[in-house]
């Protein structure tokens, strides 16, 4: 499991959260969710601040979310009208056996104690019901992009996602892997913005955050690519793992 400090490192950055961290594409969360029909009752899980929640509900299902951090709730309820998170993690889910469709969820997946986790998630899911993670994950085959990651010591790409997480454990079907992309338009201002919500910025010292900003500066000043230009385009893959509930 990784570091309990880092992954409850968000809420202060919660605002900034919401609005700078890029949106699922709907084609993903439509095929995470391929099957079930009109109206399913989905849990997203691990929430944040309802990105995910929101491409949901915007496909017409019912969404019960699941946040450990008071902020990044507070956060999701003032975002998401209709939507009140629940306050738990997935090795606790604050819900009754069989009563989901589904269960998603966005980033957090490499947080859990996944062998607690699958069990809590493989109670609340209807059998045949589906166990999606997602991700958004930079598309680092853009040489800038990889430049950026090293900066600011991101150390998370699509390779290592569909390598890490062969399996959901037995109550689960083989995971199937979606691939789709997009991209999100942001000054480099908002760049900056956006990676000082990612957890190794939030818990570094303030000079590693000084030489950090520095570097991103540098490198959008710099950069072939990127010099002169008000706005870059930052390319993402969105990963997709689904599985089924025996």
């Amino acid at each position: 499991m990784a570091d309990h400090t880092q992954a409850l490192s968000f809420g202060v950055a919660a605002a900034d959260y919401d609005r700078f961290r890029p949106r699922y594409p709907v084609a993903a969360v439509r095929w995470a969710l391929d099957g079930l029909g009109d109206s399913a009752q989905v849990v997203d899980l691990g929430a944040g601040t309802g990105i995910l929640t929101r491409g949901v509900l915007a496909l017409g299902h019912r969404v019960t979310s699941v946040e450990p951090d008071p902020k990044m709730r507070a956060q999701l309820d003032a975002a998401t009208p209709g939507v009140t998170a629940l306050a738990g993690g997935a090795e606790s889910v604050p819900l009754p056996d069989r009563v989901a469709d589904a269960v998603v969820v966005g980033q957090a997946y490499h947080w859990f104690d996944r062998e607690l986790a699958h069990a809590e998630i493989a109670r609340v899911l209807r059998p045949g019901g589906t166990f999606a993670p997602i991700w958004n994950m930079r598309d680092e085959r853009v040489a800038w992009v990889a430049e950026l990651g090293r900066i600011a010591h991101l150390g998370d790409n699509a390779g290592d996602v569909v390598g890490r997480y062969e399996d959901f454990g037995s109550a689960f079907t083989p995971v199937e892997l979606g691939e789709f992309t997009h991209h999100t338009t942001l000054t480099p201002d908002e760049v900056i913005a956006m990676l000082h919500t990612r957890s190794y910025w939030l818990t570094a010292p303030p000079e590693r955050r000084a030489r950090i900003d520095r570097e991103l500066r540098d490198l959008f000043a710099g950069h072939p690519e990127l010099a002169g230009r008000k706005t870059v385009d930052l390319p993402y893959r969105t990963i997709v793992l689904r599985a089924r509930r025996h």
